[in-house]
């Protein structure tokens, strides 16, 4: 299969001065079609200078980015219009504008010199919209609908554009935890259903690494590139977090504090109640795994009909609680 998306030795970056600085230099990758890219690095890295040149809103400092094995540079303003969609970060506001007038926007490469909207054109837009999900929304003002929602709004604009790409510059930054997961979702469906390539910034690994198909970690020294499941299994993961105080656990596909130990526990116990008391334990400085007899608790689970019980000896001493929370509490 050919790469829709071809870059060789990209440097990218912005003028300081009479200067040019580069923030990221002499990239060379390829993007397949229908792959969710999830592009992943620190404040200032240049995932957003990346993006911009890749959508031509900046030029490359050196090196060159071919579409369809073609120079950005060499298409058309109006050519390039269809074959690549760019969503900001920036919140929109728009007085007087409807969620369907903004998704109409979309078409405005393909319309005539009157910017009208043929009957082909109006089944697109409502298509796009329905595909978000905000077809009850259509005649809403779109600053009368929630972040989540105007994010959507955005998506369904590109789905309008109807281009082989789409570019979006940290599409969760103002999210709630919920609407996270749904956008990042609804791209990755976009790529499966509809075959779009799309490229995404954005701070969330975490739900990056649930729905991309491939990871680019841009760091400081180098760019890291693969499935979130090979670079977990090769340490990339976990070594990106080694100078820092959070690590990475690769059983359970999370992040968190290294925390200070303040001793071993000898947990038993199976299902939801040990994996969640596990946690506890460890958030509390408990090392859970160790196998070691000099133990400093002893917590126990007991499963009875329709209760679950906690059994906690410490100090010679044997209590039961019936939650974790008042587990916790005791031992803090």
């Amino acid at each position: 299969m050919i790469p829709i998306i071809q870059i060789n030795d990209l440097s990218v970056g912005f003028k300081d001065g009479t200067e040019k600085r580069n923030v990221i230099s002499s990239l060379n990758t390829s993007v397949m079609p229908g792959e969710l890219i999830g592009i992943i690095g620190q404040n200032g890295i240049g995932k957003s200078t990346l993006l911009r040149t890749i959508a031509r809103l900046q030029q490359p400092i050196s090196g060159e980015i071919l579409i369809h094995n073609k120079n950005i540079s060499l298409y058309k303003r109006s050519v390039f219009a269809q074959k690549i969609s760019f969503v900001s970060t920036e919140i929109v506001k728009l007085n007087h504008c409807t969620v369907r007038n903004l998704v109409a926007f979309g078409r405005s490469p393909y319309t005539n010199w009157f910017g009208k909207n043929s009957a082909a054109d109006e089944l697109i837009i409502d298509e796009a919209i329905d595909m978000v999900g905000l077809s009850a929304l259509a005649s809403r003002n779109i600053n009368q609908i929630s972040d989540g929602e105007r994010q959507r709004v955005m998506i369904a604009r590109t789905l309008a554009q109807d281009t082989d790409i789409i570019v979006l510059d940290e599409p969760t930054a103002f999210l709630d935890l919920p609407n996270k997961f749904e956008v990042v979702h609804l791209l990755s469906e976009l790529t499966r259903k509809k075959g779009k390539t799309i490229l995404f910034s954005s701070h969330d690994l975490t739900i990056a690494m649930k729905e991309a198909d491939r990871l680019w970690l841009i760091m400081p020294d180098k760019f890291i590139e693969g499935s979130p499941e090979d670079l977990v299994l090769q340490h990339q993961i976990s070594d990106i977090f080694k100078q820092t105080r959070l690590k990475f656990d690769p059983k359970k596909g999370d992040f968190g504090i290294r925390r200070k130990t303040v001793g071993s526990c000898k947990l038993t116990g199976k299902g939801n109640a040990f994996i969640w008391t596990k946690r506890a334990l460890e958030r509390l400085g408990f090392d859970t795994e160790t196998e070691n007899s000099d133990y400093l608790i002893e917590v126990n689970i007991l499963e009875k009909k329709n209760a679950v019980l906690w059994q906690l000896i410490i100090n010679n001493q044997i209590l039961t609680f019936s939650s974790i929370y008042d587990l916790t509490r005791h031992i803090k």
